[in-house]
């Protein structure tokens, strides 16, 4: 994955495929209904045009992440 700066401005397409390349799979479709009905990350708009802090779409992706676990069944002991 390139190193992105934090603070660059994405278009929905280029955080898909950035955070994709980061090992969060997601396509921008997912992202787009994300903005419509909410829990996505936070974007601003330019014009019409949605776009994305890198540094927070990161963190909202890895916000979703699960902690770490040594089996499966662990998640129903919880």
């Amino acid at each position: 994955m390139t190193m992105l700066d934090p603070n660059a401005l994405l278009t929905r397409e280029q955080v898909a495929t950035a955070l994709t390349g980061a090992g969060y799979p997601v396509r921008p479709k997912t992202l787009a209904t994300k903005a419509c009905r909410g829990g996505g990350p936070p974007y601003q708009l330019w014009g019409n045009k949605p776009l994305y802090v890198w540094a927070d779409a990161l963190a909202w992706a890895k916000g979703r992440m699960s902690p770490a676990r040594f089996s499966s069944s662990e998640a129903d002991a919880a």
